[in-house]
């Protein structure tokens, strides 16, 4: 499993700096959009289990959300992506490789697992489970959204695992200026 961490690491950093050459944004910032999907996706699935549980246990769990998004709001949304990103741009100048490479191995390797074990019966529940037992839809929905955090979490560790290239503009960008620029008329000089 180790190899197949590797050489997935290797593709997906490889992935994270064509992306970084066209976007201008580092795999830092890509790790942080998908953070954010998570945790939407998170109280995405919270709400829906608040429906299908009695009163007293959706207030618990409003007061479990509440208290997340506090914790949250002083953790991770505390510190902006530029200075994650300062970050791994001075250690990759200083020639040091990102020290997640090694100490997130055995996480990202468990979580790749679960992953790779989990996706036939997530599929078997989404297509055939909710026929055959009659299940609730929200219970097919939980299983599909409890799957869909432990994929993100999965892309989330590799990608900040990975190295990013020295800060530049991005191709996109500079196509988009020049597309812009040469459609502003010009104004004559006489």
């Amino acid at each position: 499993m180790a190899f197949i961490d590797s050489v997935l690491l290797n593709l997906i950093e490889h992935s994270c700096r064509g992306f970084q050459r066209l976007t201008g944004r580092t795999n830092v910032w890509l790790a942080v959009q998908l953070t954010n999907l998570s945790i939407v996706v998170y109280f995405v699935w919270a709400g829906l289990y608040a429906l299908n549980v009695d009163v007293e246990l959706r207030i618990v769990a409003a007061i479990f959300c509440v208290a997340l998004v506090y914790v949250l709001t002083q953790t991770i949304f505390r510190t902006p992506v530029e200075t994650y990103e300062m970050a791994a741009y001075q250690r990759v100048a200083r020639g040091l490789r990102n020290p997640r490479r090694i100490r997130d191995a055995l996480l990202r390797t468990s979580f790749l697992t679960l992953c790779l074990v989990l996706a036939y019966p997530v599929l078997f529940v989404y297509t055939n489970l909710p026929g055959l037992t009659g299940l609730k839809p929200e219970t097919t929905n939980l299983v599909i959204l409890s799957y869909l955090l432990i994929l993100l979490t999965t892309v989330v560790l590799y990608l900040l695992a990975c190295d990013p290239l020295p800060p530049c503009a991005g191709k996109v960008r500079e196509w988009m200026r020049g597309l812009f620029s040469s459609r502003v008329p010009v104004p004559d000089s006489e």
